[in-house]
């Protein structure tokens, strides 16, 4: 965050800009700012929060908007990463060893496949089940073909 926090400060005083002003133009308090500048992320409730303020304050100084999430993402990646980058780098590149400790990640792991057969077999039984309840049903209301309401006003 520091690089993001360092690039905006940078920018707005590079504009001439004073805190005060950003926040009265944009309706962020400067507190909000501030934390953005300095990179506190703790300051705020969420991830999202965070960007969205990080983007709208890119924007009004003058930013790309794609260029400043691309920032963002790489050092939510970072941040949120319980692996690093490079552990991540060197275990593709021996995944050929199997002798070597496995490092488990969404990103090297390789992919299960589902068994297709399993649920179309699953969903032929649920069919010829429900088949069968509906031709049970019909056989318990029908006497000789003639219908149990009719039978009933016989009597």
């Amino acid at each position: 965050m520091e690089g993001i926090a360092e690039l905006l400060k940078n920018a707005r005083e590079e504009a001439g800009i004073s805190i005060e002003e950003v926040s009265r133009d944009l309706g962020i308090s400067e507190l909000i700012l501030k934390n953005i500048e300095e990179g506190h992320i703790g300051a705020f409730k969420d991830i999202f929060e965070i960007k969205s303020y990080v983007i709208e304050y890119a924007k009004y100084l003058g930013f790309e908007e794609d260029m400043i999430i691309d920032k963002f993402n790489e050092y939510l990646f970072e941040y949120t990463s319980k692996i690093p980058v490079s552990k991540i780098e060197k275990a593709i590149k021996d995944n050929k060893d199997d002798d070597k400790e496995k490092i488990v990640s969404p990103y090297t792991m390789p992919k299960i496949h589902e068994k297709k057969g399993t649920y179309l077999l699953i969903y032929l039984l649920i069919i010829l089940l429900v088949i069968f309840a509906i031709y049970w049903s019909i056989n318990q209301i029908t006497v000789e073909k003639k219908n149990a309401y009719v039978i009933s006003y016989r009597k």
